[in-house]
């Protein structure tokens, strides 16, 4: 069964850290590209980043620019989601989501979504 766990999400203060954990199960996560994303409160989901099978990273959302990165480790089924310089509108439930393509990653058609972690941003 193919699945994707997220892990590490939580409550941190504004301009806190936090690195949220996707597992693949029952795939080959190298063959996929892996993309992060969020959903607000009363907003529909949006795309954050997307990471390539090469390591190479296209950011969906510029608000994340230059504060948020990912990084993979095959060997463990696993994509990572660095969060720096937290701010209040970063609070969302975070998906991880993958999908058979690992060179390129796509706007939509991601096949294969986790059940999400909530992180909240709040002093």
């Amino acid at each position: 069964q193919l699945q994707l766990v997220e892990s590490g999400g939580g409550l941190v203060q504004p301009g806190g850290s936090l690195r949220l954990s996707c597992q693949a199960s029952g795939f080959i996560l190298a063959n996929y590209a892996k993309g992060w994303f969020r959903q607000a409160p009363g907003k529909e989901r949006e795309g954050v980043l997307c990471i390539r099978n090469s390591g190479g990273i296209t950011y969906y959302a510029d608000s994340v620019k230059g504060r948020f990165t990912a990084s993979r480790d095959n060997a463990k089924s696993t994509v990572y989601l660095q969060m720096n310089s937290l701010k209040s509108e970063d609070t969302a439930v975070y998906y991880c989501a993958a999908v058979m393509r690992p060179y390129s990653c796509p706007a939509v058609g991601f096949d294969y979504w986790g059940q999400g972690t909530q992180v909240t941003v709040s002093s």
